[in-house]
Order: structure tokens, then sequence, then C-alpha cells
């Protein structure tokens, strides 16, 4: 008997691991069997098998296409049956991903981030009215906000039209109106009042040392 044991170690290499060695082995099997019909009946069996130990993907789209190409997977590509999907490829497995396009953004004024210069050009494909007013005077705001948060002090309505009709590319031109932002103080008492609420609560620990225990 203690010859007959078999060890993980001199087992083949599992595939997918999260559908166990049975599944391999009957995959295996298929891949083995001669019979054309008889293949494509066992590989029918074996995506049912495959599809109860899922049960909570059944409402997952495509949840079916993902096992016949899970079965093709295991089966190194070797099993020869009729799918109703077409049969993936190891090219197409192995690819090595396509290298995602990162931003190579070098704003003027990183301070106001990237997503500042996104609702300006927003506001620049906006036709003229009340809509777009009030959103350029949000913007606004919310600039002289950031530029708060790295200079503690100060700053002039002035300074940010600057900013925002250089950000727009002079589309926007707020440096000779009569619109006044939002106070410093407040919008510093503003952000302070929001890191109280929170991260600075205290947390009190009850306190059960003396109560009477039945």
């Amino acid at each position: 008997m203690i010859e007959a044991i078999e060890y993980n170690t001199e087992r083949p290499h599992l595939i997918i691991p999260e559908y166990g060695r049975h599944i391999q082995k009957m995959v295996d099997q298929a891949v083995a069997e001669e019979d054309p019909e008889k293949r494509n009946k066992q590989a029918k069996s074996i995506i049912a098998v495959m599809g109860n130990l899922n049960p909570h993907l059944r409402d997952v789209p495509d949840f079916q296409h993902m096992l016949w190409d899970q079965l093709f997977i295991i089966s190194k590509f070797k099993l020869d049956v009729e799918s109703p999907y077409d049969k993936p490829t190891p090219e197409e497995l192995y690819a090595p991903p396509e290298p995602l396009a990162y931003p190579q953004n070098y704003p003027k004024y990183r301070f106001y981030g990237n997503n500042i210069k996104r609702m300006i050009d927003v506001a620049n494909s906006w036709e003229d009215g009340d809509k777009k007013e009030g959103l350029v005077l949000t913007i606004a705001n919310h600039m002289k906000k950031c530029f708060l948060n790295w200079n503690k002090d100060t700053v002039e309505d002035d300074v940010i039209f600057q900013h925002l009709y250089e950000l727009s590319e002079g589309k926007i031109n707020l440096k000779n109106s009569d619109e006044d932002l939002r106070d410093a103080q407040k919008l510093l008492k503003n952000k302070k009042r929001f890191n109280t609420a929170s991260g600075g609560k205290k947390h009190h620990k009850n306190n059960n040392r003396g109560r009477k225990r039945y």
C-alpha cells in the first residue's frame, strides 16, 4: 500500500488547479479517445461538470464560451472536438499584452492636476450661457482650493484667473470680470471640517469594568 501512494510532486502538473485533478484526468481521457463521436460526448460531459463546479458564474455573459476555452487550455490544445465557439490558440493565450497608453501630460501648473485641464476642455466645448458660466466659476473655485493645498497662506483671484486663461489657451477670460471667488479661509475651513468628519473622530473604548455580570 505504501508503494501505491501518489504524491502531488510526482503527479502531472495541473493546467488549471481550480478544477482539480479529476477534471484533468477526464480531459486527458478525452484526448486519448480515438472515436470522434465518443470524444465529443465526453467533452460535453466535462463541460457540464465544469459548469456545476462554478454555479455562481452561470449568469456571467459568455459563461459557456469561457468553459470551452478552459477545456482546450487544460488539454494543452490537443483536444479535437466540435466546439460551438472558435478554438483558442496558444499564440493568443501566451501573447504578451499590449502596453497601456499612459497619459504623458506635463502641465504648466502641476498642483492643479490633470482633471482640471479636462474640465477646462469640457467647458470650452460648451456653448456660451448660464450653464457654462456656472461651470467656469466652479472650476475657478476648485483651482483656488487646489492652489491653497500647496500654499497655505492665500492667493488673489487675479492669479487664478490668469492661470485659467493660460490653461484654456485664452478661451476663458475672467481677468476683467467682476466675479469673486470664495474666500480662502472658507475653503480651508471646509477642508479642515471634512478631514475632521472623516478621519478625526475619536473612538472611545467601551469600559465594561465595574459592571455586574449575571
